[in-house]
């Protein structure tokens, strides 16, 4: 049985979909890799993925150049005839899926994150919304990282509830991503780990660290994520810079051992709009850190209120710093506490058995209705 699974980069379908991948492969599956190529190519195949490159504006909505990658999809896929295709992230859910069901293929679709085409009300998000309208008649399986996400559609009539079911994001490997540190730091380090884009609520760190050293307040505050300003989402490295010039944060760049900066971390935060589930926090609560996240769709799956973290309101500095600042007060003992509530959490909740679990079920369903 041959899978194509297909993201919009190498090192997203590395990163994220591994455990996945290794599970696959043991049973039995050939599996074909289909993303740009960002330098994880040579890693897929180290796995025993075969990879096919293509291109994808993964920031614009040039019709020609949509168009594009439609044809490069159904080119791959004529000639690899998988048996079943994965599809993650909007342009391969939407085009994949459309390539696919010209040639009959069936998929199983992923919706990592609703991203900035449900954020924000232009002509942009109306012409993704039909998209995917269209393009969701043919899956036999959608799945949502998210109940809210997974509601959405549902009531937005993008998708029919029947095909539909809810994964605990991409999963995370607890084996991995295992728990180190016992005390706090000296100085009391805060690390926010995203891309730097507006919609991940860098502004409001910004704002809530100003807020934190107007009172005196003494602690590091880290900035971990690649900065990426294509389409205006992203935040100038001018601003970051000058973030840095003033002294409101360390900005890390990024790294393929994120784990060690988490590890040297006593709190994990996202003031993200909105997410599907965020990997970030995942990777937090499994290396046992107390995460403060916004009350929003995605980051409040990943924090109980008072348990392994706090909640703050979406797009309120204000409110990120009283939490930050209620977190920095809390003793020792009940802030080990609460990173091993989050270590629980992440065991009996985002373990990537569960995924590769649910995959391996779907996977057998849609290929016994073929045979």
């Amino acid at each position: 049985m041959k899978i194509c699974i297909v993201t919009n980069s190498s090192w997203n379908t590395y990163n994220f979909r591994t455990g996945l991948i290794q599970s696959l492969k043991k049973g039995g599956y050939e599996i074909v890799t289909i993303a740009p190529n960002d330098g994880y190519i040579t890693h897929l195949e180290k796995l025993g993925c075969r990879h096919h490159i293509i291109d994808i504006d993964n920031k614009g909505s040039n019709p020609i150049n949509d168009f594009w990658l439609f044809i490069q999809l159904v080119k791959i896929y004529a000639a690899e005839r998988p048996d079943v295709i994965l599809h993650y992230t909007i342009k391969p859910n939407i085009y994949g899926t459309f390539a696919a069901a010209i040639l009959g293929v069936p998929t199983i679709n992923n919706v990592t994150g609703l991203g900035t085409v449900f954020l924000h009300h232009n002509l942009t998000s109306r012409i993704a919304h039909e998209l995917y309208r269209w393009a969701f008649r043919f899956p036999q399986i959608v799945f949502f990282q998210n109940q809210e996400d997974r509601d959405l559609f549902i009531n937005m009539k993008l998708v029919r509830p029947e095909i539909t079911d809810v994964l605990p994001g991409s999963g995370i490997d607890v084996e991995k991503f295992t728990p180190t540190q016992t005390k706090k730091n000296t100085i009391f380090t805060f690390l926010l780990i995203a891309r730097v884009l507006y919609d991940k609520g860098i502004l409001e760190y910004i704002a809530a660290i100003r807020l934190l050293r107007s009172k005196g307040i003494r602690a590091k505050f880290w900035l971990l994520g690649k900065i990426d300003t294509e389409a205006g989402l992203g935040i100038p490295p001018e601003e970051v810079a000058a973030w840095e010039a003033e002294g409101l944060i360390e900005y890390l760049g990024t790294t393929d051992d994120v784990i060690s900066v988490i590890r040297r971390s006593d709190c994990v935060l996202l003031p993200s709009y909105r997410e599907g589930t965020p990997r970030t926090l995942l990777e937090a609560a499994s290396l046992g850190k107390p995460i403060i996240a916004t009350d929003v769709p995605g980051c409040r799956d990943t924090v109980q209120h008072g348990f392994n973290g706090f909640l703050c309101k979406v797009k309120d500095p204000e409110d990120l710093a009283a939490q930050m600042e209620r977190i920095m007060q809390i003793d020792e003992i009940t802030l080990m506490r609460m990173g091993s509530n989050s270590r629980k959490l992440a065991l009996e909740r985002f373990d990537q058995n569960i995924v590769i679990y649910k995959y391996q079920q779907a996977l057998a369903s849609v290929i016994a209705e073929t045979m």
